[in-house]
């Protein structure tokens, strides 16, 4: 699963799982470009990726404006000449009752998670058909299969990221592309923060998971490598759930005979 002298496109890699990601990319050897809305919160983590000895490409890129995206490609083209992996990381949510939503706020989830992943996908496959290979990784969550309340926006987002793959890899695999999902549980990010706080629903969620603890930042390396390597070549169209057990089902542990 040796990534040396492939190319990485990460969207929104600026903090959390994305961040994480990219580094765990370019420690498996590839050369990345990473992107944020603002392309200044970049710099700390490219100095870092250039001591580990692998190139690394910042941009500035709103997923939300096309003219961003044709732009990023045209520049990572420009730069490397090629492009191997895409992860389609960049994702907002709006935790709110679906009386209160808005059309505005809507239409920025679905736009963020969804469309976003449509178009970067649409921008690199040219030249992943061309080259007769390439790895698109998509982020969904434990919600592309289950539902939640007072976030319908992100479920219905996530919902159609699974479906979106799944189309997408029935039309791409005979140019050798692969399209996925990682679908990660309960981890501690930015959008999730303000549930971390409450130690009552941390309690709750941890006894619904069977491995009794929420995700870890390392805990996508092996699963991202894995996508963007040529160990998956024979696997597309997939989800694969890095939720510590979640969506099994399980009971909590106090129910336990």
């Amino acid at each position: 699963m040796n990534l040396s002298g492939k190319v990485a496109i990460v969207t929104g890699a600026s903090r959390g799982l994305g961040q994480s990601m990219a580094r765990t990319l370019a420690c498996a050897g590839a050369d990345l470009v990473v992107t944020s809305r603002k392309k200044e919160s970049l710099l700390p983590f490219c100095e870092g990726i250039k001591k580990i000895g692998r190139k690394v490409l910042p941009l500035k890129v709103d997923v939300n404006i096309q003219a961003d995206i044709k732009s990023m490609l045209k520049e990572t083209i420009s730069v490397y000449g090629r492009v191997d992996i895409l992860v389609n990381n960049a994702g907002c949510n709006i935790r709110k009752p679906a009386l209160e939503l808005t059309w505005k706020e809507w239409d920025r989830v679905l736009d963020t998670n969804l469309k976003s992943t449509f178009f970067c996908s649409q921008a690199v496959a040219p030249y992943m058909i061309e080259q007769r290979k390439g790895k698109i990784i998509n982020m969904g969550s434990a919600s592309c299969v289950f539902a939640y309340p007072d976030i319908n926006a992100y479920c219905a987002s996530r919902g159609g990221v699974l479906q979106l793959t799944k189309s997408l890899a029935a039309e791409w695999g005979p140019f050798g592309i692969n399209v996925n999902v990682i679908a990660p549980g309960w981890f501690r990010t930015e959008q999730t923060e303000v549930l971390y706080r409450d130690k009552e629903w941390v309690k709750y969620i941890t006894e619904r998971i069977p491995l009794r603890r929420t995700g870890r930042m390392e805990d996508l390396d092996g699963t991202v490598i894995f996508l963007a390597s040529d160990a998956s070549d024979y696997i597309t169209g997939q989800i694969i759930l890095v939720d510590g057990g979640f969506t099994t089902g399980t009971t909590p542990a106090s129910s336990k005979r």
